[in-house]
């Protein structure tokens, strides 16, 4: 999102104070934000606090310059509408003017994201239900609402989706959506072998950099089913599985690959788990148990067995020389393999950032520059969606 310009339209409803924090996550992002409000907004929220977390000038009146409206509406690439009241929404619909942002919006050919908030009798309402027919059937961006805490302590439908939501939204509609009409499917966490009903043999892996991954590839418009150990939360667009042990890992896996576009491994499954399980919590005063291991399932195998073969992104967490890394790449039949040091700080599991080499099947290698886990993903995902094209049976 660096440098996008996005217009954040502020109307008057208690969740007012949510668009505070999403001007400041667009920011975040890299965007540039300017802010427009209706009177009604400003009794939920100062425009004065708006204009100091974006430094720029706040519109709420029309009548101030020439044609401010016109201005702020040619200037976007991007109209995000949060909160979006019953009024305001019907105003939208049908074009409907005399206020700085119904006006915003008319004069604006740039695509609209709103983000719906009212009780739910407003919501439920048949004038409301009409509206929200025409907003889209005209194709705009709706996100939400959720059901949770509404204004005045009231519990129900109707409640303003969270901001990282609608910052997701409008990732994907500024992303122009390349990954539209593709099926990945992500593999994310460490696998935990059971020792015991207590213990278990595992890894350090977060599953961040998967996350990150699955999230990148529903952003830029893929069907996304994202096999993981981690409970790290995910958007709504994708479609999660839960699993714990490599032998889950494997199974859904293979079943969820069937057909896919693309298959991300960026799971750390283990390598060995013990032969037996114990059914009780096993006792320091019997002694070190003694237990036998045996290897797990290669999911990553399985992927590349399949016929008709997905697009394959293997990863590999080295500590040290990247050889066997290499070797990987050359014999394991991905397509691209990433790899890693993970005994780098800042580079390793449970971090927010990472540095990759990015290896292929000829030997040839490509050297990624330190960054966020999100950049990576976005990275692979660009590589991703320029190169699936090019497949004898891509969708």
């Amino acid at each position: 999102m660096d440098g996008r310009r996005i217009v954040l339209g502020v109307s008057g409803g208690v969740a007012a104070y949510k668009s505070v924090y999403l001007a400041r996550r667009l920011l975040e992002k890299g965007a540039d934000v300017r802010v427009v409000m209706t009177a009604s907004a400003g009794e939920f929220i100062g425009a004065q606090t708006f204009a100091a977390i974006t430094k720029q000038p706040v519109l709420v009146d029309l009548f101030v310059g020439i044609s401010p409206h016109t201005e702020l509406g040619q200037w976007a690439e991007l109209i995000i509408v949060a909160p979006a009241t019953a009024h305001s929404l019907a105003k939208i619909a049908y074009g409907i003017s005399g206020d700085a942002l119904a006006s915003t919006v008319l004069a604006s050919r740039a695509p609209l994201l709103l983000a719906p908030a009212m009780h739910t009798e407003m919501w439920e309402h048949p004038g409301t239900t009409n509206t929200m027919e025409a907003l889209r059937a005209a194709q705009h961006t709706i996100v939400g609402p959720d059901s949770g805490e509404l204004a005045g302590g009231d519990v129900g439908y109707g409640r303003m989706a969270e901001p990282d939501e609608i910052v997701f939204a409008a990732e994907s509609i500024l992303s122009g959506q390349p990954l539209a009409g593709k099926r990945i499917v992500v593999t994310a966490g460490g696998t935990r072998e059971p020792i015991d009903p207590v213990r278990y043999i595992g890894n350090r892996s977060s599953g961040k950099m998967g996350h990150a991954i699955a999230t990148s590839a529903a952003r830029f418009g893929a069907s996304v089913t994202l096999v993981t150990t981690s409970h790290l939360s995910t958007p709504t667009p994708i479609d999660r599985v839960q699993v714990e042990t490599a032998a889950e890992m494997a199974e859904a896996t293979w079943r969820v690959a069937v057909g896919a576009d693309c298959v991300v491994l960026a799971a750390a499954v283990a390598d060995f788990r013990p032969v037996t399980v114990a059914d009780h919590k096993m006792r320091r005063m019997d002694g070190a148990p003694d237990i036998e291991l045996t290897e797990t399932s290669n999911v990553l195998a399985g992927v590349v067995a399949m016929q008709p073969k997905p697009y394959v992104v293997g990863f590999a967490a080295q500590t040290g020389s990247l050889n066997d890394a290499k070797r990987k790449a050359t014999e394991y039949g991905t397509d691209i393999l990433l790899a890693n040091d993970v005994s780098i700080p800042g580079r390793g599991f449970g971090t927010d950032t990472n540095e990759i080499t990015l290896m292929r099947p000829d030997g040839t290698t490509e050297e990624w520059p330190f960054g966020s886990k999100d950049e990576i993903a976005d990275r692979l995902m660009r590589l991703v969606s320029d190169e699936l094209p090019d497949r004898p049976g891509s969708n």
